[in-house]
């Protein structure tokens, strides 16, 4: 058994029937509550260890365990995600077609729950983001940095274990950049979260407690 809420044990994932390798062997090591920032060049393999721990694909060789778990053998992956994972991403990916309020009870949708009130969590965590005001507006009535608020507030509307952000602030000005990251790191603090965001900005990986940079699908270092 492992107290690590992740270990990554030799893990390697290839692509194009393995001419590219993506991650060589790496091994990693995440305790519950930590606030950890992955650096490395473009390429390195920051995006594609992200989506394993997340679930969203599955490693060439080697494990990634959560809990003790292995993901995809003894967890099954769309549980996984449901129930312990909150996503955000660069592009924001809000359906263009919902409001604010509905694309934040998108994760809540197929959860049975007494007495669960799916617009009023959602109108909660929006209140949360400074949001209130703008439930009722389609993403294409949204600032960026308004977006990326909405989907934070999507990615804790299960109230995850995890929360893990590729590049989060990559399409935000150096302003709404800082409001994000001190969004999440209130978050972190207040919710004792793992919080986990892949970044090339060093002002966002110098707010994380602990750095793990990759270069050429291993930890440096």
């Amino acid at each position: 058994m492992t107290s690590s809420l992740f270990e990554v044990r030799s893990l390697c994932k290839s692509y194009d029937e393995g001419r590219i390798e993506a991650l060589r062997g790496l091994d990693l090591s995440i305790e519950a509550g930590e606030s950890i920032a992955i650096t490395g060049p473009s390429g390195s393999g920051k995006s594609t260890l992200l989506h394993l721990l997340g679930g969203l694909d599955l490693p060439t060789s080697g494990e990634v365990l959560f809990n003790g778990a292995r993901l995809g053998s003894d967890v099954d992956l769309d549980t996984f995600r449901s129930r312990h994972v909150g996503f955000i991403f660069q592009a924001f990916h809000l359906m263009p077609t919902l409001r604010a309020i509905e694309n934040v009870q998108l994760p809540m949708l197929g959860w049975s729950r007494g007495g669960f009130n799916r617009a009023e969590r959602a109108g909660e965590l929006l209140k949360e983001m400074g949001l209130e005001e703008r439930a009722g507006h389609y993403p294409n009535q949204l600032s960026a940095g308004e977006r990326q608020r909405v989907a934070i507030a999507r990615a804790l509307a299960n109230d995850p274990d995890v929360l893990l952000a590729d590049e989060p602030t990559g399409n935000l000005d150096s302003v709404n950049t800082a409001r994000i990251m001190e969004i999440l790191a209130g978050i972190q603090k207040a919710r004792g979260m793992t919080l986990i965001v892949v970044t090339h900005e060093n002002d966002v990986a110098h707010a994380a407690a602990r750095q793990i940079r990759i270069r050429d699908g291993r930890v440096e270092g």
